[in-house]
């Protein structure tokens, strides 16, 4: 039995979290936890992942903060109970509502490629929903994994939240306690062995995934902006992100401009040798730069760009091929480095259909000047979500929920929608003992009469059924 699990779920049964206060005491502690150890958490990235302090900044603390900014600015309002609810005239006298209550205590398990803000993101949206926290960080990154582990104690009710360490066999043993949700980034591999764990206590669980994200640049573009864009979000955290794009889909025409293009950008990037510069962080363990180095090696494709590789860094050079098969040994499960392939098709139906032959994946990018291409790509395909004309930055507004469908993952977060994945949404009805005449319609004897009168009073007419909360 995990030794934090029953003190939690004992606090949670006092009523501790309900409170609005106590919520709100608890994200402006956790802000203060971020702001004011800004440099250690930039020095453990560092530390871990060679991440610059440009990108730790803006995707690990800035994000953070973006989102407990927005959590405490609404705390109140996605509080409240909601009240706009279609009634019929049977129920027209009676109070109906939908009530936000917490679930209980929560398992939120983080991923190595963004181990602050992949784990505290979580977090934020559980405080906000009123439950008790498990946190089990990323051990890959030993560095992160421990400050989260001081710190956390520290700023926030230790009655409440907790942080367990450890790798594979604490974590399995961690998924044999009973939680009222389970929440977590990585692996598809992993994620089937969180189902298989969530099963015998029927626990439901949010899984962010990923996959194999494509950018698909077609008809008229201007493509020295779209290469910027392009480089930027596929070679940022050295391609470790699980919404980067894993590969570009564009004719031969566009292909050929597209490649000086890149060339060019990457020199202005990160300088003539990207591994002696300050702005390219490294892969993050020796295994996975070997699974990398190999996927290379065993490509069709032929590098263009790149390729060159260092093992006692553990750095791989941002790399582009071009003549990519189908079948590539790149093409058969998410690439998470900075190793760009790209195919050519002919059409644009030509590429949408190659996107929906695959499995749906989290993001999905369409670079054209285009308006139509771009439409026409959102109308005819399934994604997690989606950015025209750009990668990565739609995850970073807290009003978007982020999140995959099918293989890229199930459930979403960030603002009101991680509010709403750890609360449940209780169906509330008061009656009312007017309007008693038509409730004795319902009783026994049966008849035909009766049932006349009933269905004409619970029939929802025009009108009648309310609007929907925005979220």
């Amino acid at each position: 039995t995990c030794p934090f699990e029953l003190q939690l779920r004992a606090t949670f049964r006092s009523g501790m979290t309900i409170p609005e206060q106590f919520r709100m005491n608890q994200l402006q502690k956790l802000l203060s936890l971020v702001e004011e150890n800004e440099q250690l958490i930039i020095d453990a990235l560092h530390k871990d992942l060679h991440k610059p302090k440009f990108e730790s900044v803006l995707s690990e603390i800035q994000i953070t903060l973006n989102d407990l900014y927005f959590a405490i600015e609404n705390l109140r309002t996605w509080m409240q109970p909601e009240y706009n609810i279609g009634k019929n005239l049977a129920t027209r006298m009676d109070e109906c509502f939908i009530r936000r209550e917490p679930l209980g205590v929560v398992l939120i398990i983080g991923a190595w490629n963004y181990p602050l803000h992949l784990i505290l993101l979580p977090l934020v949206a559980a405080i906000a929903a009123g439950n008790c926290v498990i946190l089990k960080p990323s051990e890959i990154c030993q560095a992160t994994e421990q400050l989260l582990a001081e710190l956390i104690p520290k700023y926030l009710s230790q009655d409440c939240y907790a942080v367990l360490c450890g790798g594979a066999e604490e974590t399995k043993s961690l998924l044999k306690n009973r939680f009222d949700h389970i929440f977590y980034t990585g692996s598809q591999a992993v994620a089937r062995s969180i189902l298989l764990a969530a099963a015998p206590h029927l626990t439901p669980v949010t899984l962010e995934l990923g996959g194999k994200s494509p950018c698909f640049i077609y008809g008229r573009i201007d493509i020295q902006k779209a290469a910027r864009r392009l480089c930027w979000s596929k070679f940022f955290n050295t391609g470790q992100s699980c919404v980067a794009p894993d590969y570009v889909l564009c004719t031969v025409e566009t292909r050929d401009a597209l490649l000086p293009a890149i060339q060019e950008t990457l020199l202005s990037f990160y300088g003539s040798d990207p591994g002696e510069g300050p702005d390219m962080g490294r892969i993050v363990t020796l295994r996975h730069w070997r699974r990398l180095v190999d996927m290379l090696r065993k490509s069709k494709g032929k590098v263009v760009i790149g390729g060159d590789s260092r093992e006692e860094d553990k750095y791989i050079a941002p790399t582009v091929l071009v003549d990519v098969p189908e079948a590539d040994s790149l093409m058969q499960e998410e690439i998470f480095g900075p190793i760009l392939p790209i195919l050519t098709i002919e059409s644009l139906e030509e590429g949408i259909d190659y996107i929906n032959r695959q499995e749906k994946p989290l993001a999905l990018y369409v670079f054209s000047d285009e308006s139509s291409v771009v439409s026409t790509v959102l109308n005819n395909t399934s994604s997690g979500g989606f950015c025209g004309n750009d990668g990565i930055v739609h995850m970073a507004l807290p009003g978007l929920p982020f999140g995959g469908v099918g293989a890229s993952g199930m459930g979403s977060y960030h603002g009101r929608w991680g509010f709403e994945t750890f609360s449940h949404r209780r169906s509330c009805m008061n009656r009312s003992w007017l309007l008693e005449m038509v409730n004795v319609l319902r009783y026994p004897p049966y008849s035909e009469y009766n049932l006349g009168w009933l269905r004409w009073a619970t029939t929802l007419k025009k009108g009648s059924w309310g609007g929907c909360t925005v979220m």
